[in-house]
């Protein structure tokens, strides 16, 4: 199926097939092909009238969603976004009313005590055109090396299956060139568009718009460089990236994940955060119970913190620095820190996330050895598979 054969086809027979092509890309391991189809979804989903560029022959009817909520973290980030791109060149004098409203929206929902409300065609209407769309993706090319030549692979790999349960941190995780060029992209691309996210915090997805050539890089040389930790059992599953407001309180956010490893790394200077012991990850030592579901093991809180207390869990704390990863087994219990950063756009918390494999793969999972609560299902898939892999329900992970 090639771009211009896009436009004859119905939009939702059509999106169909491009969410088929990319499960099958990820599937066999061709990023290459998974990010053609993953731009295709994006620009489908959450085009707008600045993206994408193309001839007008090629331009095809965007069957765009209006938003569930409008929310006001998510407003006073993309107008703080909006500002950054105009102060770099890439917006004019054109969307300094959109500012405006986005701003005067802000303090509308701030009056009512509330974080967000429901999408109003009405009163919502001069903001249709540009909230949760891609308004700019930054151009971001592969460079010569993605990840840094300052770690050593096979240290990395030892220590990750010779000390259970599974948890290795690097430092100067990409090079100088491939972080720079990552930060910009996340600065600069408008595609932080899932909102559903408690404190404000906001998701990218790469079916949304969180794609370009230097994050597949990424994806491809860890594959390269850790060839016993990332086999052929382990396909990329997802990538995806979050920033957080300023403050982010503790033990808020404790999920498993539906892979079988996860590979974190955070972009933004150091000098951004006011406590340095902090703002990093704590990783506990008990992995989620493969009869949970993923409802249950990726944030319910009622169910998750009895059942880490029962199995007397211990967390390790990974502060926050700029350029360190971590790879983990993704089933082990884990949550963002407490994150207490600097105001300002430049200065929030980035991280982005690469996750491998299934869960019912993944040959490190030990046995719960003492009884888990019995949970109730609240989905008909299988306990390992989160609905975000299943592109039919993509709709519901948008905002």
């Amino acid at each position: 199926m090639s771009e211009e054969e896009i436009p004859e086809q119905g939009n939702r027979d059509m999106i169909a097939s491009i969410e088929d092509a990319l499960t099958s890309a990820l599937e066999s391991n061709d990023l290459q092909r998974a990010a053609k189809r993953a731009r295709q979804l994006a620009e489908l989903r959450c085009g707008s009238r600045w993206y994408p560029r193309r001839p007008p022959r090629l331009r095809h009817s965007l069957p765009i969603e209006a938003p569930v909520d409008i929310t006001a973290a998510k407003l006073r980030h993309d107008s703080l976004q909006f500002k950054y791109l105009q102060y770099r060149g890439v917006l004019g004098k054109e969307f300094s009313p959109v500012i405006e409203e986005y701003e005067a929206l802000v303090e509308e929902i701030a009056a009512q005590g509330i974080t967000r409300v429901p999408y109003d065609p009405g009163r919502h209407s001069r903001i249709k055109h540009v909230y949760n769309r891609i308004i700019h993706i930054r151009e971001t090319p592969r460079v010569i090396n993605a990840l840094s030549s300052e770690w050593d692979s096979a240290q990395v790999e030892s220590q990750y299956h010779e000390h259970a349960p599974g948890l290795v941190v690097i430092d100067n995780f990409l090079s100088r060139e491939a972080l720079e060029g990552l930060r910009l992209f996340c600065l600069e691309s408008t595609v932080w568009s899932s909102t559903r996210y408690a404190h404000g915090r906001l998701g990218a997805f790469f079916w949304n718009g969180f794609n370009c050539p230097l994050l597949i890089q990424i994806a491809e040389e860890l594959r390269q460089r850790l060839p016993r930790l990332l086999h052929n059992l382990y396909p990329l599953q997802q990538l995806w990236g979050f920033k957080c407001e300023p403050e982010l309180p503790a033990d808020s956010t404790n999920h498993a994940d539906f892979a079988a490893v996860n590979v974190n790394f955070w972009l933004t200077p150091d000098d951004a955060n006011r406590d340095t012991s902090s703002g990093g990850m704590v990783v506990y030592d008990v992995e989620a119970p493969l009869s949970w579901d993923f409802y249950t093991y990726n944030g319910n809180d009622h169910v998750i913190k009895p059942f880490l207390h029962q199995q007397e869990a211990r967390g390790t704390v990974i502060p926050y620095r700029q350029n360190r990863a971590i790879i983990f087994n993704s089933d082990l219990f884990h949550a963002t820190d407490a994150v207490r950063f600097h105001s300002g756009y430049e200065n929030r918390r980035i991280n982005v996330t690469l996750l491998y494999g299934d869960r019912c793969d993944d040959t490190q999972h030990r046995d719960i050895r003492t009884e888990a609560p019995e949970i109730h299902q609240t989905t008909t898939l299988p306990a390992w598979k989160s609905a975000v892999w299943h592109w039919g329900n993509l709709s519901r992970f948008r905002g």
